[in-house]
């Protein structure tokens, strides 16, 4: 009996609380969303941009003994905007080459580079890429309607597989959460997204819609046992799913940190929208579902 007391009362305490709980998933997507107008309205989007998606040169040096640092602060003040990283064997973790990018033309940069390095650059030694602004914004845009798209068929699916609006909208609403979410995230970490990074968010659109889809089935379509029964059924497998690609995500995370910038850009992304796709799933959708089993008297 004194086993069983703590649990009632656990239970009683979310069915009394669960309306309440919504209040702090919409709070968080409101201030989302107005960080992201004011976002929009300092910087010109929503996001911070890489030279893939601006335009501008990426130079790779194959040179293991420059220090980036110090490279870094030799140019940065004629190249504000100036990204230097190391490239790293995945194995030893020692640096065999280097990158930067800027929005600088090739005939700036390369002779500061140049300058600092002591030799000239060629084929042998480097590799260097040059994009217009006006082919990779147009890039950029054409990516942004791809993950729009995506999202439409996304919501179009939802509603044809449940046919019903609450509960469709609770699915749409924990989705378009975690993309939102995420991208503020993103903001504040101040990463600048590359075509990689916009490939990650059509990735988590995927992530971030099975969870719910599995919570809506087993609460709406199933009735074996009870609500709260159904309910717990679904948080231990939805749970299990998540954590299990978090810790894949995670573990990957670490072994390529330093060897793509690429990659560890899409887990990274990934890793960020993962959690929050816990956050919205089983406190946004839950409560809604929830509350919407309860007023249409689903036992």
């Amino acid at each position: 009996m004194s086993e069983e007391q703590p649990q009632e009362n656990k239970k009683n305490w979310y069915e009394k609380s669960y309306k309440l709980l919504l209040i702090l998933p919409a709070a968080l997507l409101l201030f989302s969303v107005v960080y992201l107008f004011q976002f929009n309205a300092q910087h010109g989007d929503i996001v911070y941009k890489d030279v893939s998606l601006t335009g501008g040169t990426t130079i790779t040096v194959f040179d293991e003994n420059v220090n980036t640092n110090d490279l870094k602060s030799s140019l940065i003040e004629q190249f504000p905007d100036l990204i230097i990283r190391g490239i790293s064997d995945i194995r030893t973790r020692k640096q065999q080459a280097f990158f930067l990018e800027t929005t600088a033309d090739i005939d700036e940069i390369k002779p500061a580079l140049e300058n600092y390095l002591g030799y000239k650059l060629n084929e042998e030694n480097s590799s260097i890429e040059f994009s217009g602004s006006t082919l990779s914004q147009g890039f950029y845009q054409q990516l942004r309607i791809a993950i729009i798209i995506a999202f439409i068929f996304m919501a179009l699916v939802v509603f044809f597989i449940f046919k019903t609006p609450i509960p469709s909208l609770a699915v749409i609403i924990s989705a378009f959460a975690d993309i939102v979410m995420t991208i503020v995230a993103i903001d504040i970490l101040g990463i600048s997204l590359s075509i990689g990074g916009i490939v990650a968010f059509l990735m988590l659109i995927g992530y971030s819609v099975d969870t719910d889809i599995l919570l809506t089935t087993r609460i709406l379509r199933r009735r074996e046992g009870s609500l709260n029964e159904r309910m717990i059924g679904a948080f231990k497998t939805g749970i299990t799913m998540t954590l299990t690609s978090i810790a894949a995500v995670t573990i990957a995370l670490v072994v390529i940190y330093s060897f793509s910038e690429t990659l560890r850009q899409i887990f990274t992304i990934l890793l960020i929208g993962l959690g929050f796709d816990i956050f919205n799933t089983w406190i946004t959708n839950a409560s809604i579902l929830r509350w919407y089993a309860e007023a249409k008297n689903i036992e």
